[in-house]
Parts: C-alpha cells; sequence; structure tokens
C-alpha cells in the first residue's frame, strides 16, 4: 500500500478527528474511486481501509491494486474492530441516521462531523473529474437529441422519459442521475413536476429536465420546446426570450470571486427587468458531482465564494401557473475564472418540432 494522497490528508487533518468513518457510498466513492451499496471506509493520517464484505470483496480488491487503500473483507463487526484505539471519529453530519450515531456513541466514540473538510475538498474537481463530467453531459444531450425526432402526439410523458433514458442508457450511461422530469402543457408550470399520463398534444410546451451518471458523475440538464406551432405562444415566446438572456448573461458576466447570491442575483435581476421576477420561484443553480445536489449553492442567501474547478448548474425559470413553465439549464465549470458550459451539442434558442 502507498502513502495516502495529499488529499487524504488534508480533508484528515481538516476535520481534526483520531480517523474518519465514512459508511455514506458517495463519500466512499469520492476517497476510493469504487462504487458498493455497501461498506465502510476508515481514514486516519497514514491509511485507508476500505472495509466490504464477501460479495464485493474480490472486485474491489481488484479495483484498488495499486492505490493507497487497501481492502479488508469483513462485515460492520470487522470494521467496529478496526475502529479500536480511536476516540474521536469523524462522521458526516447529514449523512449519518441518528441510530448509526447512537451506536457509535455507545461503543464510547466522540463524533465530530467531517462534513465541512469533505465538502471543501469535494467542491474543486480534479482534471478527471471534469472529464467523466463532460462524458456525462454529452451523453444525456446526445439523447435528447435522439428523443426528439421520437416525439409522437397522443404519446404520454412516461413513454418519452422511457426513451430518454433508455436512449442514454444505449449511449453508455450508468443510469440516471435523478428521476427524469417530463411535462407537457401546463405540467411544466410546477419546477418538480411529476412524470405521468398527460399525453402530449399538437402546440404543448414540453419541459425536459434530466441527466445521467458516468463512473458515479452527474449531469443535469433542461431543455424547453415547443411540439408543433399553433399561433398561441406569444406569451410563451416572450417569456422564454427573457429566460434565455438571464441564462447566458450568467455565463458571460458570472466570474471567480464572485458570491452565490451574486451570481443568482445576474439572472434574478435580469428576469425583473423583463417583469418576471416574481415568476422565478428557485435559486439560479447547485453544485454537481456525486450528488446532484452538491455546493456550491448559487442561491439568494449563499455567500459561497466562486472558484475555478467549481462545477455547477445555470438554470433561471419563469413559472406561469396553470400555463406554462420554461427552464433552460446547462451543467458548467468555473476555468480560468470564467464560466464555460459542458452543454455543446444542443441549441438553447427556441426549438419549434
Amino acid at each position: 500500500m502507498g502513502m495516502i494522497t495529499e488529499n487524504m490528508k488534508n480533508i484528515y487533518r481538516e476535520t481534526g478527528a483520531d480517523a474518519l468513518f465514512l459508511e455514506a457510498e458517495f463519500l466512499r466513492k469520492y476517497l476510493t474511486g469504487v462504487s458498493t451499496t455497501d461498506g465502510s471506509v476508515i481514514l486516519d493520517g497514514n491509511s485507508c481501509k476500505f472495509v466490504i464484505d464477501l460479495r464485493y470483496f474480490e472486485a474491489v480488491e481488484k479495483a484498488l491494486r495499486g492505490s493507497c487503500v487497501e481492502a479488508v473483507e469483513g462485515t460492520e463487526a470487522k470494521a467496529t474492530e478496526l475502529l479500536k484505539g480511536y476516540h474521536t471519529l469523524g462522521v458526516p453530519f447529514p449523512y449519518i441516521d441518528l441510530a448509526r450515531a447512537e451506536a457509535l456513541r455507545g461503543m464510547g466514540f466522540t463524533l465530530v462531523d467531517c462534513m465541512p473538510a469533505m465538502k471543501k475538498a469535494m467542491e474543486i474537481k480534479t482534471d478527471r473529474e471534469i472529464e467523466l463530467l463532460q462524458r456525462a453531459c454529452d451523453i444525456a444531450e446526445e439523447g435528447l437529441l435522439r428523443l426528439m425526432p421520437q416525439l409522437k402526439e397522443g404519446m404520454t410523458e412516461r413513454q418519452a422519459a422511457a426513451i430518454l433514458e433508455y436512449e442514454m442508457r444505449a449511449l453508455g450511461a450508468d443510469g440516471v442521475s435523478f428521476a427524469t422530469i417530463l411535462a407537457f402543457g401546463a405540467g411544466g408550470s410546477v419546477p418538480h413536476h411529476e412524470t405521468g399520463d398527460s399525453k402530449l398534444k399538437f402546440g404543448d410546451p414540453v419541459l425536459v429536465d434530466f441527466g445521467c451518471k458516468v463512473e458515479g458523475y452527474c449531469s443535469d440538464c433542461t431543455r424547453t420546446f415547443l411540439f408543433g406551432d399553433d399561433k398561441q405562444h406569444e406569451d410563451f415566446k416572450k417569456a422564454y426570450a427573457a429566460v434565455l438572456k438571464a441564462h447566458e448573461l450568467v455565463k458571460e458576466k458570472v466570474h471567480a470571486g464572485m458570491t452565490g447570491r451574486e451570481a443568482d442575483a445576474v439572472a434574478r435581476d435580469c428576469l425583473k427587468e423583463a417583469g418576471y421576477g416574481e415568476l422565478f420561484t428557485h435559486s439560479l443553480g447547485h453544485g454537481i458531482g456525486l450528488l446532484i445536489h452538491e455546493f456550491p449553492r448559487l442561491a439568494p442567501r449563499s455567500e459561497e465564494i466562486l472558484s475555478d474547478g467549481m462545477v455547477f448548474s445555470d438554470e433561471p425559470g419563469v413559472y406561469l401557473p396553470g400555463k406554462f413553465g420554461i427552464r433552460i439549464e446547462d451543467s458548467c465549470y468555473m476555468k480560468d475564472g470564467k464560466v464555460i458550459s459542458f452543454m455543446k451539442k444542443t441549441d438553447r434558442n427556441l426549438i419549434i418540432l
């Protein structure tokens, strides 16, 4: 086993515990590069151990060969045994349940929150992480381009979502980043609409919010378009132009050193000026990585400072209850102080199918 990485050492030092004890899947994946439904990772100042039961042991051991992480075969009892000798444990407070925390305290451990240290490390993506995120975005966009010609009048939202998810899988995705949101007509006016049995009609606005995973890394994209133009859409087109303007302004004006609040205000002020301020009902964006919602937050109360290597969504929207919803979302990253979009294949201008 090699020395633990500089990144691991930093997380360990920042947490200030005798050892970190991680059971949440995305945190184990972040430190080890391996995804399993169960298992635990124990990180101290010198070593990193991945405790995993027999179902996965062979695959995990093989995946970790040549890395600084040691695979240890065993269940929870084995992990508990390896924790002996430590007094304070760094656990992720937002991602550990109360029963588990109480059990660890019952064994005599003092628990400290390791999440601030994990968050700080995970917020700045490596070149390899950016590569995987780019791949996830490419597949998502390609999947949408394959869905569009297959949309037909009378098709349900569920059927359209199933085609999109199939196409992303066929292109190499590991699965979806979250449950696909597909809304026909007025359904789009609910920002997190539940995909259902509404049927597609000529002239319907279509809102699709979707993404896929590649090696655990998520993409997130939203496109809104019209399924044929019945000439009843002046309000829709006006609002679409305002959302697109706000979306593009973020890429132009947001830069490193700004706070999440200032970034959010770029889009919010633009929509306010166009008369849609009250109808932009959520924040501008969220961090993206191994989780679909990570840090930083681009929101009215976020004081987080944006910097190179951060990945986040740019997703202003306008929602007119009972009529329509419009959201245009790209996954983006910060490089050389500027916002760069991962989305290179789909048009953001209004498409009429």
